[in-house]
């Protein structure tokens, strides 16, 4: 059941990247988060019960970790093609198998290893990619930058999941968990306006409210299946990056985005990667 609960929620993931992308045509990152979030927490609200507060300040660094990993993804959606964006955060998964050996004692058997070098060719073919359609690591900086804290950000975020998943049930854990989230971003947003000592003017998209919908569902999804007996976290944070599928599909389709064999060939080679990982932990 767990794993038919991850391939939803990866499901949702990419329909989520998409709708994000699609929102920045009118809101800044921050607008598009805050709401999505709080709305979030509004459609979850029912589920706000009391908790330990030895609960609530895990919830609150979870919650940190989520925030850091949202905004640079969020920026760097903003500053690069999404086809670039989603294929470099589809390398999450080899991360979190490799700091679950430094943290946990794991260890890879060869099919593993064969998975995690095909993902870093993927990564270096995916680096001459972008350089085709003029998108080079040194003069886009802050992009590639933003990817990989988002990487790093998320990465911890999952590992984290796995103690925190122990302690509490799904519905406390993502209700607590994005008002939270929802505080973080309007601090920043606020910090933002003093210091620029203006708002930024925000522009009503229902698209906003699709982005609220799939994130609810996702993360759903995500902790359900985190919860079910048996369910291997390295498992499910393989199959969840299929998201990329949609996201990619997405991203030639909606978006008219460039280089898209260059791209598709080395995502193919991450996602046998990927795959070489996915059957070799099961």
């Amino acid at each position: 059941m767990w794993i038919w609960m991850t391939l939803a929620s990866a499901f949702m993931v990419g329909a989520y990247d998409l709708a994000k992308k699609k929102a920045l045509e009118k809101n800044g990152v921050y607008y598009i988060l805050v709401g999505a979030t709080a709305l979030t927490a509004l459609f979850l609200c029912p589920f706000l019960t009391k908790g330990p507060l030895e609960h609530h300040l895990m919830l609150i660094g979870k919650a940190l970790l989520v925030t850091i990993s949202w905004v640079s993804g969020m920026v760097a959606v903003k500053l690069l093609p999404i086809t670039t964006v989603s294929s470099f955060k589809a390398s999450r998964p080899m991360f979190v198998v490799l700091f679950s050996i430094l943290l946990f004692g794991e260890k890879l058997n060869v099919c593993q290893w064969t998975g995690v070098a095909a993902v870093f060719l993927a990564l270096w073919l995916l680096g001459r990619s972008s350089e085709k359609e003029g998108i080079k690591i040194k003069e886009n900086g802050r992009g590639f930058l933003a990817i990989f804290t988002t990487i790093i950000a998320g990465v911890a975020s999952a590992l984290y999941d796995k103690v925190v998943i122990r302690q509490m049930e799904p519905l406390f854990m993502q209700s607590w968990g994005n008002v939270y989230i929802t505080a973080m971003l309007a601090l920043i947003i606020l910090f933002r306006a003093a210091r620029d000592k203006k708002f930024e003017p925000f522009r009503w998209d229902w698209t906003i409210v699709v982005i609220g919908v799939f994130v609810t569902l996702a993360d759903m999804l995500y902790f359900f299946a985190l919860k079910q007996p048996g369910a291997m976290l390295s498992v499910i944070s393989l199959i969840r990056r299929a998201s990329v599928i949609v996201t990619f599909a997405g991203g030639a389709v909606l978006f008219r985005e460039h280089n898209i064999k260059g791209k598709a060939i080395a995502l193919g080679v991450m996602l046998i990667g990927i795959a070489l990982l996915m059957f070799g932990s099961l």
